[in-house]
């Protein structure tokens, strides 16, 4: 069940050949071996099953209804193939699907060339820092993924929307010969619920063509790359000139939400002025009311600084940083906010750009 489970959002999708809505299904003595694709992203799982039969067969059978029945029973199910039809029997259920030539289902990725070995759980928790931050039909192709480098000091997963940027480090992984993979959105979804559901304690990062290969013990899951260009974003990171500070990180969210609740659905940006022990907080919606907090900040060692931001982006950062305490750099109005969150084992920096004077008055 959970292996049909992980396929359904690939062979549900629709693609230029009918034949992906189907799941190609490989028997041998010991192994069932299950296969989607949507073209785009691929998925190969395996299982041990108990036959009486010597031979080898595959076919394929509609991804969607085989699940839906499946579901719908309970308990171990015994299968018997026929050259027309899979006859599936548990307790007092006894059914059979049409199935397909296998020969029709697209050629399927092969010769898979391990590079090296993550912590599932660790990889894991470097995703959900940064994947919320990728938009999904952004005009600019190259947005639309994870951009994932690798060299031989570091391993780095970095996303932006265009408004906002979340780069997480980590020196755990190096590789001798720098290499850089950009992963579609589906593919960093996808990729999430497999390692969630797997409970696999490690996983393979491979190469297989041109396609990027994530294994486990009993799944391969393959992801086309986008060739786009992903923007030159280590600029934007040099933090010369700025300004450390902190602040409590409950109190900036509960503030930042209060702020989201006069926003009505509108682009308004806030205002934030930083002086010396205090964060100024102020927004006006004319439709809607208005906001003027004032917030502890601490270790700000500079004269006052004010810049614009919309909080909604900002709040969004927030919400994946760890510790009551936030730390981030501000230089001036035109210059983003750069939050940073150092651990043993990693290192996560959320910048916002500003709103312009401009774009704050229209």
């Amino acid at each position: 069940m959970s292996l049909l489970a992980s396929m359904q959002p690939i062979c549900s999708k629709r693609t230029t050949i009918d034949v992906t809505e189907c799941i190609l299904f490989q028997i041998t003595p010991r192994e069932l071996t299950l296969k989607a694709t949507d073209l785009e992203i691929s998925l190969q799982s395996t299982a041990e099953i108990e036959s009486s039969s010597e031979e080898v067969s595959s076919f394929l059978v509609p991804g969607k209804r085989i699940f839906e029945i499946v579901k719908e029973m309970d308990g171990d199910i015994s299968f018997e193939v026929s050259d027309a039809s899979l006859r599936l029997q548990a307790g007092a259920v006894d059914l059979s699907l049409n199935i397909k030539d296998a020969q029709d289902f697209p050629p399927f990725p092969e010769r898979i060339e391990n590079l090296m070995q993550l912590d599932a759980g660790f990889v894991l928790s470097l995703l959900n820092k940064v994947a919320f931050l990728i938009p999904s039909n952004n005009s600019n192709s190259a947005l639309n993924g994870l951009l994932l480098e690798i060299n031989d000091n570091e391993m780095s997963m970095v996303t932006t929307d265009g408004h906002s940027l979340a780069r997480i480090t980590t020196n755990k992984y190096t590789l001798p010969e720098e290499k850089k993979w950009l992963l579609p959105k589906r593919a960093v979804m996808e990729l999430k619920k497999i390692i969630e559901v797997s409970a696999t304690s490690h996983v393979f990062l491979g190469m297989c063509g041109n396609q990027l290969v994530f294994s486990g013990p009993h799944f391969n899951f393959f992801t086309k790359l986008i060739a786009d260009q992903f923007p030159e974003y280590a600029p934007v990171l040099n933090k010369e000139g700025f300004i450390p500070a902190r602040l409590s990180r409950s109190e900036f969210t509960r503030t930042l939400k209060r702020t989201g609740c006069l926003l009505a659905g509108q682009f308004i940006s806030t205002t934030f002025t930083f002086d010396k022990e205090n964060l100024g907080v102020q927004l006006n919606n004319k439709e809607v009311g208005s906001l003027k907090e004032s917030l502890s900040l601490f270790d700000f060692d500079a004269g006052s600084v004010e810049s614009r931001f919309y909080s909604p982006y900002l709040l969004n950062g927030l919400q994946v940083l760890s510790g009551e305490s936030v730390n981030f750099h501000i230089k001036n109005s035109i210059k983003p906010i750069i939050f940073d969150d150092t651990h043993d084992e990693y290192q996560f920096t959320f910048l916002v750009m500003p709103v312009s004077a401009v774009q704050h008055s229209a």
